[in-house]
């Protein structure tokens, strides 16, 4: 796939993906002392403004940027299912059990 680019390096809309994860694709380049500029459209949909809180996710699957909502969201979702207290009570109880036999 070829990316389209504008000799001013302005960031476009180069397609849509209509999967349950993504609902765009945008193509931007990083500026000067790595700042991204996220696109007028993204920004009026999302309501982003200057100061905005935005949350970048290094991930094995690449890099997310997200509000902070969409990032709860994203954490919640990754959660959903998990007994973290059953876990860290059977990590802690085998601690125990090799302490004790020691």
């Amino acid at each position: 796939m070829s990316y389209p680019t504008t000799p001013d390096t302005s960031p476009r809309r180069i397609g849509v993906c209509h999967t349950r994860d993504m609902s765009g694709t945008y193509a931007v380049e990083m500026g000067e002392r790595g700042r991204l500029v996220i696109p007028a459209e993204l920004r009026e949909r999302l309501g982003l403004r200057a100061g905005s809180p935005l949350v970048m996710l290094d991930t094995p699957q690449g890099i997310v940027l997200a509000t902070r909502e969409q990032a709860k969201s994203l954490l919640r979702e990754k959660l959903r299912g998990l007994d973290l207290v059953a876990e860290l009570l059977a990590d802690r109880r085998k601690q125990a059990a090799t302490e004790d036999a020691a």
